[in-house]
């Protein structure tokens, strides 16, 4: 009888998945988050005396940040854009609390102590950050319930799975991360550095080199006409890049916001072409960074023998990097010429770009809401009796 300690289902537990690119929170039991906003922050020391707190601005010790796109795309005289993550895991946890304080008011509109809360972390997070999460939590936030739960678990649950390989391709990094029963089997983890922010920076190249000029110049709009740029005209292409066959691809026609318009034809094939082959990425050579395919066989190759057919059978595809068009097709193709014959490859990636953008939100959405979870909270009687080590012992 654990309802009674928590309110049972009447009380709506938050789910909060913050990645290197964005924030996304919501209510559990919902299938799509309620904040979904840029991760990064802009940093401004405030002024003696400030005036009034304007929207998406959080004042702390002096500091004034900037959260929300619309407190980014104005550009502010000796602001910094900083995140308050770093490799997945929180780095800054001054900025990092701006950021929920900011969720709770102005997208939860309720109070924190109301609602348990289910967090995502990265499957490498450390033990240390782990029990200064749950401590910052109960102590200066004081909610009821608290969990913390891998995102590549989560995205396994959200696609129905309780094990698999999830490759996930976000904007720092793309990773495979082998899932067993639940559990991430951390000596499979294989990380590389190829993903979605190393696309926007070959295309902020690509744009030097034909002179083009990005209008806005500020930092946070500029990135989102390239990631426009990215989803709308790059493709992956079906087989290793061939400069005379992506020389014969239709070009597609593409206007920056300034009007200035132009058609794009090989370069559209051979910029995605990196993270599928690091080889041919001009200012990369002899690096040893692993291309996507590469990074799922070796990591189902360094895990149990007995398990990889399971492994292999739910290769699931997910972050927003992996939304480039072709993407899958081309991982698909890649994966089937190394899966060994007597192995079934499946490969799992949703068709809606909701679901592959907030797949870990939306693990932890149904998580939360399960009658059966509810006894796998920390409540915060168990944190006060056996203070921020209990996270070790209660989320695997």
């Amino acid at each position: 009888m654990s309802g009674g300690v928590y309110g049972g289902d009447e009380v709506g537990a938050l789910v909060f998945d913050i990645g290197s690119f964005s924030v996304r929170a919501g209510y559990a039991g919902e299938d799509c988050p309620k904040a979904d906003f840029p991760t990064t922050v802009g940093l401004l020391a405030a002024e003696e005396g400030g005036g009034l707190e304007l929207e998406g601005e959080k004042e702390k010790k002096g500091k004034i940040f900037h959260i929300d796109t619309n407190a980014l795309h104005v550009p502010r005289d000796g602001a910094e854009v900083m995140s308050p993550l770093k490799n997945g895991m929180i780095e800054d946890w001054e900025c990092f609390r701006a950021i929920l304080d900011h969720t709770y008011s102005k997208h939860v509109k309720s109070e924190p102590n109301l609602h348990p809360v289910l967090m995502s972390e990265a499957p490498w997070n450390t033990r240390a950050k782990r029990e200064k999460l749950t401590e910052l939590m109960f102590e200066q936030y004081n909610i009821p319930a608290f969990f913390l739960c891998k995102t590549a678990v989560l995205t396994a649950f959200a696609n129905g799975r309780s094990t698999g390989l999830v490759l996930d391709s976000g904007a720092t990094h793309t990773t495979a991360i082998p899932v067993h029963d639940g559990y991430v089997l951390q000596q499979g983890i294989v990380k590389s550095p190829l993903a979605g922010d190393f696309i926007s920076m070959q295309c902020r190249e690509l744009f030097q080199e034909m002179a083009i000029d990005i209008i806005p110049p500020y930092m946070i709009a500029a990135k989102e006409v390239i990631q426009d740029f990215q989803a709308s005209v790059l493709q992956v292409s079906d087989s290793p890049y061939d400069e005379q066959v992506a020389a014969q691809m239709p070009t597609v026609h593409y206007e920056m916001p300034n009007g200035y318009n132009t058609d794009y034809g090989a370069e559209r094939l051979r910029i995605p072409e990196g993270l599928f082959d690091p080889s041919n990425v001009k200012g990369l050579s002899g690096n040893t960074m692993l291309g996507v395919g590469h990074v799922v066989t070796t990591s189902i190759g360094m895990c149990d023998i007995d398990i990889r057919p399971g492994l292999y059978g739910s290769v699931i595809v997910t972050g927003g990097n992996t939304l480039l068009q072709g993407f899958t097709d081309r991982l698909n193709r890649e994966l089937s010429q190394k899966t060994p014959p007597s192995m079934r490859l499946k490969l799992i990636a949703s068709n809606s770009t909701m679901e592959r953008k907030f797949s870990p939100w939306i693990g932890g959405s149904i998580l939360a809401s399960l009658g059966t979870f509810q006894q796998m909270w920390i409540s915060k009687q168990e944190y006060e009796e056996g203070g921020k080590q209990c996270v070790e012992r209660k989320c695997p």
